[in-house]
């Protein structure tokens, strides 16, 4: 098999990245990680320009193929790694979570403006707007539904670990950072996806990492999702 290379941003700030990142170490996959510094809020970096299509984070290269989007780096490594069982066998479950998977890539702009990820700090009394809160709402719903109708069997959103749970592992984050009140089920699996070995492992090294960029320290600033 051709080498895979996985390109990111801050581990601290981009959420992302973070999310192809969990699906290939779940896939048990081996693949070379090359972090990019982000330069700040619409401010393009060089190096990443050079990398990547779209001018952002991730990027995932096999060979001469080069993959630019979140979404689509783990449906790849779900077709490249079959035996992970990154999405559901059930054909309910599945296309229940491709929606929410791509309701999650395309969709709360309000709770990420609101919440930038920073996962080295933790930060309160932060002001949520009344459009955060509702996807903040829509989130636990979801979260709720899933694992109501499909979770048994593990304490994922699909009962194993998968792409949709990599899709949400950053709200996670972001819910942790802020205290941001939830229901039981959604505290739980806050709870699941922090406890993941992959994840505590993605926050020391951002714990590590010297490059802090002052904007996305800043409260409630735009800018934690630096990737695509």
């Amino acid at each position: 098999m051709a080498e895979l290379t996985l390109y990111i941003g801050n581990r601290s700030y981009s959420s992302w990245s973070l999310r192809p990142w969990l699906a290939l170490q779940h896939a048990g996959a081996a693949f070379d990680e090359v972090m990019l510094p982000l330069r700040g809020p619409g401010v393009r970096a060089p190096e990443i320009q050079r990398r990547s299509p779209s001018g952002k984070v991730p990027v995932l290269t096999h060979g001469a193929l080069t993959i630019w989007e979140s979404l689509a780096i783990c449906e790849y490594a779900a077709e490249l790694f079959p035996e992970a069982r990154l999405w559901p066998e059930a054909r309910d479950a599945r296309a229940v979570a491709r929606a929410v998977s791509a309701e999650m890539a395309s969709g709360f702009a309000a709770l990420r403006t609101a919440l930038p990820m920073n996962v080295r700090r933790k930060i309160q009394g932060v002001a949520i707007t009344e459009a955060a809160s509702q996807d903040i709402a829509r989130v636990q719903a979801i979260w709720n539904d899933c694992r109501s109708r499909f979770g048994q069997g593990g304490e994922f959103l699909f009962g194993r670990f998968g792409v949709a749970d990599a899709m949400y592992a950053p709200v996670a984050t972001r819910f942790d950072t802020y205290g941001v009140e939830l229901d039981a089920v959604s505290r739980r699996y806050v709870a699941t996806i922090l406890g993941l070995p992959a994840m505590q492992a993605w926050i020391a090294k951002a714990r590590e990492e010297p490059h802090l960029i002052e904007a996305y320290e800043a409260i409630g600033v735009v800018g934690g999702d630096a990737g695509a």
